[in-house]
């Protein structure tokens, strides 16, 4: 095999192992309705299923970001789907609730490991620019598995119960850690570890909190806004769920778009023009949803369009923000990864909870939130020092 057939193969690999992870929620959502009837227990606990493994990602983000930069990051993924796998199976022969909330957290843990490991190995895998178009593709695929997923989770609960969703999470796991672990030895050799600092050292440094925060922002604020629109749209709105769907869909059409674009665009305007630029996009976007609000206005298709800078916008900014936020992790690629991903979740978690006590009160509260946690993202880019060097242009 040519060195770029084993490049694309081991990106491949790295691809279906994040999405493996990502999968472990939206593949079991269809799921979580029938298990008290199945195993025991309330529906409040059934929903716990799905917050154990939300929790177990989170601290698996930390963890194996410390690990990754002690440890051959290529064993640590090995072992991690080997783990996941192992878990999905367990999960499947719960006999309680308790113990699959309890299984849930594990599986969680152990399937955070390939998001982490990904970034960095795909930067070693291929030159910088090949790395920002392999990660606006890696972002368009995972930006499909919300989308995707649920409908695959739907016909294997009508064909093998919820015990398939979990069976089939085991079967693809396993074979990826065969797979990764015959090709072992031709992926990036580790670099050499980084254990003075730690994560500590990067929250102190203003260069990679320029890129990590930024792009946390950005994604937060269209995740806060994604997470209340279905309760907004629905409720106050009155208007129907097939509005919802037709935002999501709309958007991550728009996403995909701007990902793929985004390594060309970087190539002819320069990396640090794309990233102001996308998030600028995404921030009016969110302002224009708040101002239609503020008017009176509730038309869902009106939000559907203005849904669409916030998309492309963040698709213009994705790669290569997050590119340049793994190399400002200055070689600790894996705990860089890891604490930009965990910054992800608490900003949209913590958006959420800031516009939840007012999601009855219609679309306004909502887009306020939204519009706050993007415009932050291009103060951060204004205010903060950026890389010295460029991948390519101004």
């Amino acid at each position: 095999m040519t060195t770029r057939s084993i490049a694309l193969l081991a990106f491949t690999l790295l691809l279906m192992g994040t999405t493996l992870g990502l999968a472990g929620t939206d593949l079991v959502l269809p799921a979580v309705p029938s298990l008290p009837e199945a195993l025991g227990g309330s529906p409040a606990l059934a929903q716990l299923v799905l917050a154990a493994f939300v929790a177990g990602a989170g601290l698996g983000l930390v963890a194996f970001g410390e690990l990754g930069a002690r440890f051959d990051p290529r064993l640590l993924l090995i072992g991690s789907l080997a783990a996941y796998a192992s878990i999905s199976a367990l999960c499947a022969l719960a006999p309680t609730l308790e113990l699959l909330v309890a299984l849930r957290f594990l599986q969680g843990l152990t399937g955070a490991a390939a998001a982490v490991f990904a970034p960095g190995m795909i930067r070693q895998l291929f030159e910088e620019r090949s790395a920002v178009r392999a990660i606006g593709l890696l972002a368009s695929v995972e930006s499909l598995v919300p989308a995707l997923a649920p409908i695959a989770g739907v016909w294997l609960l009508h064909a093998f119960g919820w015990q398939g969703n979990f069976l089939t999470l085991a079967v693809l796991a396993g074979a990826v850690a065969i797979a990764v672990l015959v090709l072992k030895d031709r992926l990036p050799e580790p670099q050499a570890r980084s254990l003075t600092g730690g994560y500590g050292r990067l929250l102190a440094d203003p260069v990679y909190l320029r890129y990590a925060l930024s792009h946390a922002a950005t994604l937060g604020a269209l995740l806060t806004f994604v997470f209340g629109a279905p309760a907004v749209i629905t409720g106050p709105l009155e208007g129907r769920l097939a509005d919802f769907v037709t935002m999501q869909v709309t958007g991550i059409a728009f996403f995909i778009l701007g990902a793929n674009l985004a390594g060309w665009l970087a190539d002819r305007f320069g990396p640090e023009t794309m990233i102001l630029a996308g998030s600028a996009l995404s921030a009016l976007g969110a302002l224009a949803i708040l101002a239609y609000a503020v008017a009176g206005g509730g038309e869902p298709l009106v939000i559907v369009a203005l849904f669409v800078p916030m998309n492309l916008g963040l698709g213009f900014r994705g790669p290569p923000g997050f590119y340049k936020a793994v190399v400002a992790s200055r070689g600790d690629d894996a705990r860089g990864a890891g604490l930009l991903l965990l910054i992800v979740l608490l900003v949209a978690a913590g958006g959420t909870a800031a516009a939840a006590p007012f999601i009855t009160q219609g679309l306004a509260p909502l887009a306020l939130a939204a519009a706050a946690v993007s415009g932050l993202s291009v103060v951060l880019l204004v205010a903060l020092p950026r890389l010295e060097t460029e991948m390519g242009g101004p």
